[in-house]
């Protein structure tokens, strides 16, 4: 089987889990997390870091950390993954789905402007499959309005916007490492931000309500979550962020191969807008218009290969109302594959998912 992603695991990952599980516990089960911490807040170049059991957790703190509250609104791209949006649900706030970009499959900046209300107290930046959204635009109108701009940077690992990394730009950033992600603790998330006070309230939110400061033993200062990462699984990702720079590299080598041995067919891929730079986390296709994708999908389960569906528009599941004048959203997503994309992937394994797509593209 060709599968469409699994994590990148040596003999390092191997031997800081051995030291968690013998040594870490009593005084050092926090160890490999504050080191976890430190090392990604140093790769992102971010001032606070806190370690998270899910990327969906790290969003839920942060925006309760914000205040968002029952009766608010919250902005984001209807294309997602649910966890993007089930947060804002969390807190009592509605999600407000709008249409995304052709050409970035992310965010429309024109669509954020005319939802804003009275109501909207924050939008979220989902950098699709390690897309980045349009940043610079996005900030202008949090400039603006003073409504933050949050960045879901769960598929962004390598992702850049000049030399600003993902995760790095708006109020707050979230990641998740979970093992389809570029880097992973097998599951787990970062919550990252430059704000002093805003990394204060959510550590006091991350456990239990228990603020740092607090002298009385077993006393929540408020009601806060159970979102911590374990020891062992920080030291997984220690190691991680120690190969940081190889396994983005892994990642746009195999995007690089897919695009230039699928070129003259009717399909585009990721884009890459001037300035900035995709860690290309899920090489897409996007097929042209009046394709059938599933004649591709069909092919590679009967060549044991492991594609993915593009994600759905949120508004089409059951827990939301329809928004049909999402007009790119609700085609796009009929039309789009993710490819096979894990680290140790082969040559030719890759012309393989590469001469079935060309196959049926080209009949």
């Amino acid at each position: 089987m060709i599968h469409y992603t699994k994590p990148s695991i040596t003999q390092l990952e191997i031997d800081y889990v051995t030291d968690a599980v013998t040594n870490g516990w009593g005084a050092h089960c926090y160890e490999y997390i504050n080191r976890f911490e430190l090392l990604f807040a140093k790769h992102l170049n971010v001032n606070y870091a806190i370690a998270t059991s899910s990327c969906t957790g790290a969003m839920h703190m942060g925006l309760a950390a914000l205040g968002i509250e029952y009766g608010d609104e919250v902005i984001l791209a209807d294309i997602n993954w649910i966890a993007s949006a089930s947060p804002i649900t969390y807190l009592g706030a509605t999600p407000v789905f709008v249409d995304i970009k052709p050409d970035t499959w992310c965010i429309d900046p024109e669509k954020i402007e005319a939802a804003i209300t009275p109501k909207t107290k924050a939008i979220i930046a989902v950098h699709l499959y390690g897309n980045m959204c349009d940043m610079p635009a996005l900030l202008d109108i949090s400039k603006r309005t003073g409504i933050p701009v949050i960045e879901d940077a769960a598929e962004a690992i390598g992702s850049q916007l000049g030399s600003k990394k993902a995760g790095a730009l708006g109020t707050f950033g979230t990641f998740s490492f979970h093992g389809t992600k570029t880097m992973t603790t097998g599951e787990g998330g970062m919550f990252v931000t430059q704000d002093k006070a805003l990394y204060e309230q959510v550590l006091t939110l991350s456990n239990h309500g228990r603020d740092k400061n607090q002298t009385k033993q077993f006393w929540p200062d408020a009601i806060g979550y159970k979102y911590k990462i374990s020891n062992i699984q920080a030291a997984i990702g220690c190691a991680q962020v120690e190969r940081i720079e190889e396994l983005i590299r892994h990642k746009k080598n195999i995007f690089h191969y897919y695009k230039t041995h699928l070129v003259d067919l009717p399909l585009s891929m990721n884009p890459e807008p001037d300035g900035t730079t995709s860690g290309y986390w899920m090489p897409t296709i996007i097929l042209e218009e009046g394709i059938n994708r599933d004649h591709i999908l069909n092919a590679f389960k009967k060549n044991d290969i492991d594609g993915r569906l593009f994600f759905w528009p949120l508004s089409l599941l059951p827990s939301f109302p329809l928004c049909k004048e999402n007009i790119i959203s609700y085609n796009m997503y009929k039309r789009g594959i993710n490819l096979p994309s894990y680290h140790d992937l082969q040559t030719n394994e890759m012309d393989k998912v590469i001469s079935i797509v060309r196959e049926k593209l080209t009949k």
